[in-house]
């Protein structure tokens, strides 16, 4: 392979002037990133694109980033991958996307917008074989349909269905429904509308995914723990008025895939769904499909989320937009998340190759209050003892028999995360730097964001009975 490397995106984050800026999380340096695009597994490399503006820590001139790894834990950064084409469909913006192999060749299909508040199309481009370069000539797959309900539509995701190719688009319509839009694609440039696939009128997806417009759609099979696999449907629920606050969060259902009879056309039936993640600090994930493991393993996939920086909620302490820049920097990727359903609900895990960043023991079997360094792995576990409470990060309120982690002590400390813990219940916590990501076994996962002020720590305090093991976070030799 030739030299993909620009340079290593974590070891150079190692000597960020800034404290709060993630040691274990690849994004560049400097700059604004946001949405994970074109998710993919191709000749022995995981690449990870993203929404990114280079010139500043502001959502604006909006390119594709890229990073990749061969192992989801030495990460490299490359060139900037796609740029808006003056005059092209993609003018005002390279957006939300998926990237794919056609016929062998690595294929990006992205949300191109050539005005500013106009209408998005399809936008086709290819890349080298190692993805590190990349041919824009305009060429526009799908445009905005011809049907009066569809006001709005974003955000290409493709999936495979009985042997057939088949691509998904978030849409919002005319009526205030949110949609998904359903193209069949035998032709990479030349998408085939087939019509409004699902909307937010379904009652399953009225409980669990209320939204204006759905964005980035995605459509996955997972293994269920059981035995055998479901389909997945996560969106990003978009409301007027969202700016970058996104009050509806990500929400996702779960069910069944199956042909028409008539048409031969997928069939998407909810049987439930849920939030996707409980904190406030979550948006705009993307799920690749891929057999994760052996080639006789269950359906799988990973997820990628992006955590925002902000004002501070639940009594947390933010950044203002003055801090930001300042910073010169916006945006972090979550860890890779493996996915499941379990007893009927999605489960989310980081996946195990994050473990490779566990380094230096700091305490096991701790108990009460738990000092805990400024990048680190966090294992609690609940006990027969354990008083069952709800939590405030884990979508209930502040309850006795809590885990709570803060910042800073005193009357100044903020609760940045409070969650229930059962009897023989894990949480594993990771804190890097202003990243706090918290997964609960046969749960979703908690993002969230914090900043540090100088001088403070970060503790942890355990109900009875739960202790917990403390690891520093490191890079592998």
């Amino acid at each position: 392979m030739t030299d993909l490397a620009l340079f290593s995106s974590l070891s150079l984050a190692a000597t960020h002037p800034d404290p709060a800026f993630p040691r274990f999380h690849p994004r560049p340096a400097q700059g604004w990133i946001n949405d994970p695009n074109g998710i993919s597994y191709i000749n022995g490399r995981y690449h990870v694109f993203f929404q990114f503006n280079p010139l500043s820590a502001r959502h604006s001139q909006i390119q594709w980033g890229h990073v990749s790894s061969p192992d989801l834990v030495r990460w490299e950064e490359h060139p900037v991958a796609l740029v808006p084409q003056s005059g092209g469909p993609d003018s005002a913006g390279c957006w939300t996307g998926v990237v794919t192999l056609d016929d062998g060749v690595p294929t990006a299909c992205y949300s191109g917008v050539q005005d500013h508040g106009g209408h998005s199309q399809v936008v086709i481009a290819r890349g080298s074989s190692d993805l590190v370069t990349w041919e824009q000539d305009g060429h526009v797959a799908a445009s905005m349909p011809a049907d009066p309900l569809v006001t709005a539509v974003r955000d290409p995701f493709l999936f495979h269905f009985n042997g057939a190719r088949y691509a998904m688009q978030g849409a919002g319509l005319s009526d205030g429904r949110a949609a998904l839009l359903l193209y069949t694609v035998e032709d990479m440039n030349d998408w085939k509308y087939q019509g409004i696939w699902l909307t937010s009128a379904d009652p399953v997806a009225a409980e669990h995914t209320p939204a204006e417009i759905w964005e980035c759609p995605q459509l996955v099979e997972v293994p269920v723990v059981s035995g055998g696999s479901a389909w997945v449907m996560m969106f990003s629920l978009w409301l007027s008025g969202d700016d970058h606050e996104h009050a509806n969060g990500v929400g996702h259902l779960i069910g069944s895939l199956s042909a028409d009879p008539v048409s031969g056309l997928p069939v998407f039936v909810a049987s439930s769904g849920g939030k996707s993640d409980f904190g406030r600090d979550f948006y705009a994930p993307q799920v690749v499909q891929l057999a994760y493991g052996s080639a006789d393993s269950e359906p799988a996939a990973l997820l990628w989320g992006w955590a925002n920086e902000g004002p501070g909620r639940d009594g947390r302490r933010g950044r203002t937009q003055d801090e930001i820049d300042d910073a010169g920097w916006a945006g972090v990727l979550t860890h890779p998340r493996v996915l499941s359903v379990v007893d009927g609900a999605l489960a989310v895990a980081p996946a195990a190759e994050v473990l490779a960043y566990r380094g230096e023991t700091v305490t096991v079997g701790a108990v009460g209050s738990v000092s805990v360094p400024a990048y680190a792995e966090v294992l609690v576990k609940g006990s027969s003892s354990s008083a069952v409470g709800v939590g405030v990060g884990s979508g209930a309120g502040v309850g006795s028999g809590s885990v709570e982690l803060l910042l800073g002590s005193g009357a100044k400390a903020q609760v940045v995360y409070s969650g229930s813990l059962a009897a023989g219940e894990e949480l594993r916590i990771f804190i890097d730097a202003s990243l706090v990501e918290v997964y609960r076994a046969g749960s979703v996962a908690t993002t969230l964001r914090a900043y540090p002020a100088p001088g403070e720590e970060w503790q942890l305090t355990l109900p009875d009975g739960a202790t917990a093991d403390v690891w520093k976070l490191s890079l592998p030799a």
